[in-house]
């Protein structure tokens, strides 16, 4: 038996995934990754780097992606709330363009697992959030790409929040997908 919910969402290979909790007076234990779960599943990624992040309410981070090494994503939240993004890129795909969100917190301690050929993206929602990631591939940061988080080509749809996003001089520079056209071949 899984310690996983596996939650199919409109976008063929993202997943919600809800780890079941073991709780008492002392707190609670989950996993939050296990192989051979995800692999009965049918998500086989072999992950090869963690990364984590903090930011504070109203920040944006996103739409990335990496042009020629793209990366299979499983974020989560281990302090606050996060909307998080995931847009289809994959050619051929009959959801390109498509985007899915997934509001990530502390307290449902969902996670989000999203395959190669995406861009990734997220907004705090709380005063302050960590937020981590497994990636099937190394980062390299010669090879980043992005989408505005406001590309109507997309049309993500942002909650509302009480202050302004707070976008990286970066991510004010990103190509509508119209303009880029940017699409990955391999899918894993």
């Amino acid at each position: 038996m899984s310690n996983f919910e596996f939650e199919k969402t409109k976008i063929d290979g993202v997943y919600i995934v809800t780890p079941k909790l073991f709780g008492d007076e002392r707190g609670y234990f989950m996993e939050t990754y296990n192989e051979e779960a995800f692999k009965e599943a049918g998500l086989d990624y072999t992950f090869v780097q963690d990364n984590q992040s903090s930011s504070k309410k109203g920040v944006l981070r996103g739409l990335h992606f990496q042009k020629t090494y793209p990366q299979a994503k499983l974020v989560r939240v281990l302090k606050g709330e996060v909307f998080d993004v995931a847009v289809d890129l994959r050619e051929g795909s009959e959801t390109y363009g498509e985007w899915v969100g997934a509001r990530l917190s502390e307290e449902n301690h969902q996670q989000l697992m999203i395959p190669r050929g995406f861009a990734h993206g997220f907004l705090v929602l709380s005063d302050y959030a960590e937020f981590a990631y497994k990636c099937d591939d190394f980062y390299h940061p010669e090879d980043e790409g992005g989408l505005p988080f406001n590309d109507p080509d997309v049309a993500v749809e942002w909650p509302e929040i009480d202050c302004e996003y707070v976008l990286s001089e970066k991510d004010r520079k990103h190509l509508k997908l119209s303009e880029s056209k940017i699409t990955f071949k391999e899918a894993k």
